[in-house]
């Protein structure tokens, strides 16, 4: 049963009140809509209308767009709904994670690397504020995760480290900023990535952990964040075969299921062991993880079954529909567990007060407040503030730092990776500008136009030409990719460092902070953790000199090898 009055919804009697008679008002077709969280796909006011009328959905999530043209979308969505919506969005390293022109304050594992709560409260505050501006109520983040293995392609820089303390104690403090800025949070993905090497956006993935294992680390972190407020959970597409095993003693194999569609994970462990009684939002339910699991058709009322309150996103929203209508037919889902289920949507919302705001007119902020907030000065000198505390020199062998213009004069700079950032400006430029504003001449390694005749130039025309070789990479995590290994160029791998013993080498990587598994010899190599302006400056600042290194590292950027470290 659901405790409407402890955490952490926290009800007063009247809101208890609207709950319950909001719920006694619907019949069985409003219910079901009540749990999906839609994608909002166009801002097309027709389309939209359509949408919300036929599926009356309990939430949305529009993707990333101009400020102004995502807060009408939320106005407009929540003047033609019955029940105030739920409006989401991933905002785990900024405001910029749905808005365009928001704040890219830096990544988690960057916060991770200050070692200092207070950034992660700002971060979690600057990304609440953003998000609340444009209409958002509800924050897909923190990420919880544990970063145990360098090679999973999807954790990696988007959580607080590999360090379960670390990242109990950063997710907390985030947890504080964003909560303050009259958001929701959603702590994800339970019970845990960072395990597994693979994507569960591809394939349903695993925490092998045993149990005493995940009670220590990933369990110890969730039981933290529940015991200080956390508003909801997302249940991933991952399989936690040892807590299966432990509480449904002989199940087979083939009958381990991810915590989506595992009532044992969700109400013994979650809401038992560890003592949730919020909300349980699925993770994308289009992902393979999901798909691959079960029919469809089964999987989709099962989820609510097994424990889950709300889908994040549908694949055909009329046939996943019907999927529920027969769900309850055929007794996979009965009406008491939707009753259930509901009831956490319906206290969420008024937890966060939206019923009060609708009837205010409030659930929107005015135009006004995107151009107050949305990068504004503040936010701006907190990310520069994260960038100075976290860029991490992890080695320098060959003590090649600091830089400067009489010694290391003409620099090849190579730029690996995403070039694009915030903004549509190229990294690049943002470095090599400031560079040959202190007297260096910066020449940029063209890929697009190697010459195949100097590929084999010997070492003395390389040094005639250049005085110092610096890498900037940026690999990014995203979502359906195996890997965020370095990529090199296909003729001869041409911009691979072949040149650490001829010429001084510097390598900085503005996202995977595990490069060093792929360039273990470069004498000199730097963390930075996210590719915004802000920590390209501050790079900069760092290799002449100007600024002392202060991160440390959120992981082992050595992969445990030996020869990382030569």
């Amino acid at each position: 049963m659901v405790n409407l009055k402890a955490k952490p919804f926290n009800l007063r009697h009247e809101d208890i009140e609207w709950v319950h008679t909001a719920l006694a008002a619907m019949d069985v077709k409003e219910k079901i809509g009540q749990l999906f969280c839609l994608i909002g796909w166009t801002d097309e006011r027709d389309q939209l209308r359509a949408l919300i009328e036929s599926v009356q959905p309990g939430g949305m999530m529009f993707r990333m767009g101009a400020g102004e043209q995502v807060q009408a979308s939320h106005r407009f969505v929540q003047e033609i709904t019955k029940v105030p919506l739920l409006l989401a969005a991933n905002l785990e390293a900024g405001g910029n994670e749905i808005v365009a022109d928001g704040t890219y304050f830096g990544n988690p594992l960057q916060v991770a690397a200050t070692d200092n709560e207070d950034m992660a409260y700002k971060l979690g505050l600057v990304a609440g504020r953003e998000g609340r501006a444009i209409g958002c109520n509800w924050a897909f983040a923190p990420v919880v995760d544990i970063d145990f293995n360098f090679r999973n392609p999807i954790t990696n820089v988007r959580t607080f480290g590999s360090n379960p303390d670390r990242v109990a104690r950063m997710a907390k403090a985030f947890t504080a900023g964003m909560q303050e800025s009259g958001l929701a949070v959603s702590i994800k993905h339970f019970p845990g990535d960072g395990i597994d090497e693979r994507d569960q956006h591809l394939l349903t993935t695993s925490n092998d952990l045993s149990a005493d294992e995940w009670d220590s680390t990933y369990g110890k972190v969730f039981r933290e964040l529940i015991e200080s407020g956390a508003d909801t959970v997302m249940a991933s597409h991952i399989m936690l075969p040892s807590y299966s095993r432990k509480l449904i003693p002989g199940l087979p194999d083939e009958n381990i299921m991810p915590a989506t569609l595992a009532p044992e994970l969700i109400n013994e462990l979650l809401r038992g062991q560890l003592g949730f009684n919020g909300l349980v939002v699925t993770d994308a339910t289009l992902m393979a993880g999901f798909m691959m699991a079960e029919k469809r058709e089964i999987a989709v009322p099962k989820a609510i079954a097994s424990g889950c309150d709300m889908f994040l996103f549908n694949k055909d929203i009329q046939e996943d529909f019907s999927f529920m209508l027969k769900g309850i037919e055929n007794g996979i889902l009965t009406i008491e567990r939707l009753d259930e289920a509901v009831t956490r949507i319906l206290a969420l919302k008024a937890s966060l007060g939206l019923h009060k705001q609708q009837s205010a007119g409030t659930l929107v902020p005015q135009p006004d407040e995107l151009s107050q907030l949305l990068h504004c000065e503040e936010h701006r000198q907190w990310a520069e503030a994260c960038a100075d505390q976290s860029i991490t020199l992890v080695k320098d062998n060959q003590q090649i730092l600091p830089i400067a213009a009489d010694t290391h004069k003409r620099i090849l700079l190579h730029f690996i990776g995403k070039d694009k950032g915030y903004g549509n400006h190229s990294l690049s430029d943002i470095v090599s500008s400031r560079l040959q504003e202190e007297g260096f001449i910066v020449t940029k390694f063209d890929s697009k136009q190697i010459d195949f005749k100097v590929l084999f130039e010997g070492v003395g025309k390389l040094r005639e030409q250049y005085d110092l070789v610096l890498y900037i990479a940026n690999f990014e995590t995203v979502s359906n990719q195996t890997t965020v290994r370095i990529q090199w160029e296909p003729l001869i791998a041409a911009n691979v460092p072949w040149f650490v013993r001829e010429l001084p080498t510097v390598f900085v990587s503005l996202a995977n902070p595990y490069h060093l598994l792929d360039i273990p010899r470069i004498p000199v190599y730097i963390n930075a953790y996210s590719g915004n302006e802000a920590t390209l400056l501050a790079v900069v600042d760092k290799l002449l000199g100007r600024s002392e290194f202060k991160g440390i590292s959120p992981i082992d950027p050595f992969c445990n090898r030996w020869d990382a470290k030569l």
